[in-house]
């Protein structure tokens, strides 16, 4: 009774003084990540299949339209917010580069903010922290792991993932499986190995070390295979999976004759040993840039009217993939927009690039440009209507090689003729396009969020937040943002009353249903 009355008063006592009761406790646990409650949002997906589903129903269809302004966060940075928050005991923890923020999810009240010292590294963008028990883990732009105290933001490690002076930068949002810290690195404007590293969550130990491309140096090896988007995990399988990115040099492929393997794959690893238990290369000798680091999302369900465990990626090169996850083999290849630089699909379903379509001196237009059919923005699955949502690119670039800029690098150059943004609803069956959705001129870089309400979340061009039927692609509802928007929805419910999160530029908005 003691310890009632005690705890009682504790929580009297934060609410006077106008904080959350969820401060008492924050931490993340295993079960929590595989099964993440209707009140968190505890890794950069949501949860492990990369789904970006919510069961979530009370923003529906019908009432979309009252949805309005809850709070607003300005984090008062140049920097656009690319990252996913975090939501663990009513806390949302996001990033920008150099920088971490705790906030109140029901108010947006800022409760500490974590400034990294200036360093080295490209500042692009970044993509958000990972959290285990009571602790976070953000990657800095100069390479760096850090684990952080949730309560606070201080830090209580930090170690060097790889040398910003060969070229290394980092910008995403680790990957927790149990005892794991999941990290990849970015430097492909240099001649650099690509790797997924382990790292333990307590000492900041490296456990193991997968390289997608062999050391610097090695005859007749290409380098390459950057892993900078964070990957996804099957419980079941025991299996991560993870998208690696270009060769290198990037446009030149003199110096790296044959697949270039592990670039532009998607590869299965055991997340306790790092062994590999398959690899699928999704562009085979990749002359365009076209990293396949975009989410690789776990999808079970009938397949042909045949049981499956599947892997469904749309890749940067404008291909539709769906896998069997269980050992990589290939189930569906079709393009999803206009593609132009392949022969057709081999017999394991791998696009046959066509030499002719390789950057030359006097140039090649190419479907889709360098920035590819889609990108690190997030697309969903929704597993109501089996629509796979993506923010897709159609676009045109012509692509050049220049012999003086050697085999170092980008090596090359390409220049943008003409793109836009649509969302595009495919039909994992078929690979057809369903609905689509027009976003505007050059394009987004929204992710999307579907909800089992039958909603989907997303951006345009234009800076508007959208809200979607998903059986058609009729929009019900928009915001201006003000903005550009980079990032990808998420969705909550606290005290009853669902949130929807976006951001666009250096502004995080929270938007519900207004309360009676």
């Amino acid at each position: 009774m003691n310890f009632l009355r005690s705890t009682f008063l504790l929580v009297g006592t934060l609410a006077s003084l106008g904080l959350s009761p969820s401060l008492l406790a924050q931490g993340v646990s295993e079960q929590m990540l595989v099964h993440p409650p209707s009140d968190s949002w505890p890794g950069y997906h949501g949860d492990y299949s990369g789904r970006r589903h919510s069961s979530l129903t009370q923003v529906t269809p019908d009432n979309v339209k009252n949805l309005s302004l809850a709070w607003a966060f300005q984090t008062n940075q140049t920097a656009s917010i690319k990252s996913s928050p975090l939501l663990v005991d009513g806390i949302l923890y996001f990033t920008v580069p150099e920088n971490v923020w705790a906030i109140d999810a029901r108010s947006g009240h800022e409760i500490w903010h974590y400034r990294h010292p200036k360093s080295p590294g490209v500042h692009i963008g970044h993509r958000g922290v990972a959290m285990y028990k009571d602790n976070l883990y953000f990657l800095s732009p100069d390479a760096h792991l850090l684990s952080l105290n949730a309560k606070d933001g201080t830090v209580r490690w930090n170690v060097q993932i790889a040398d910003v002076n060969k070229g290394y930068w980092t910008s995403m949002a680790p990957l927790v499986v149990r005892n794991h810290v999941l990290v990849g690195v970015s430097g492909d404007f240099d001649n650099l190995s690509g790797f997924i590293r382990a790292i333990d969550p307590e000492t900041g130990a490296t456990q193991w070390q997968w390289d997608s491309s062999p050391p610097a140096g090695t005859p007749n090896q290409t380098t390459g295979g950057m892993t900078w988007m964070t990957g996804t995990y099957d419980p079941d399988l025991n299996l991560l999976y993870w998208g690696t990115g270009n060769p290198t040099p990037v446009l030149n492929g003199s110096t790296r004759p044959g697949d270039d393997l592990y670039t532009c794959s998607i590869v299965a690893l055991n997340p306790d040993t790092g062994k590999l238990a398959w690899a699928f290369q999704v562009s085979p000798h990749d002359t365009h840039d076209w990293d396949a680091v975009e989410t690789p999302v776990l999808v079970d369900g009938d397949f042909h009217g045949k049981p499956k465990k599947m892997l469904i990626q749309t890749s940067r090169n404008g291909y539709f993939f769906v896998l069997d996850r269980t050992n990589g083999k290939n189930l569906l290849t079709v393009p999803y927009g206009p593609v132009n630089w392949a022969l057709g699909v081999d017999k394991e379903g791998r696009p046959i690039p066509n030499p002719a379509k390789e950057p030359a001196p006097d140039g090649r237009i190419i479907a889709p440009d360098e920035g590819g059919l889609t990108n690190y923005r997030s697309p969903s699955f929704d597993t109501k209507n089996g629509l796979f949502i993506v923010d897709a690119h159609p676009s045109w670039s012509i692509y050049f090689a220049k012999p003086a800029d050697g085999v170092y690098g980008w090596a090359g150059a390409d220049y943008g003729v003409w793109g836009k943004g649509v969302l595009e609803a495919i039909d994992y069956q078929t690979g057809t396009t369903r609905w689509s959705h027009e976003l505007g001129p050059r394009g987004s870089g929204a992710g999307v969020l579907t909800t089992d309400s039958g909603l989907t979340f997303s951006g345009d061009a234009m800076g508007n937040f959208i809200a979607i039927d998903s059986s058609n692609g009729k929009t019900l509802w928009h915001a201006g943002s003000g903005s550009e928007i980079v990032s990808s929805p998420t969705t909550y419910e606290l005290d009853g009353r669902q949130y929807v999160l976006m951001s666009s530029g250096s502004v995080l908005f929270a938007w519900a249903i207004p309360e009676r």
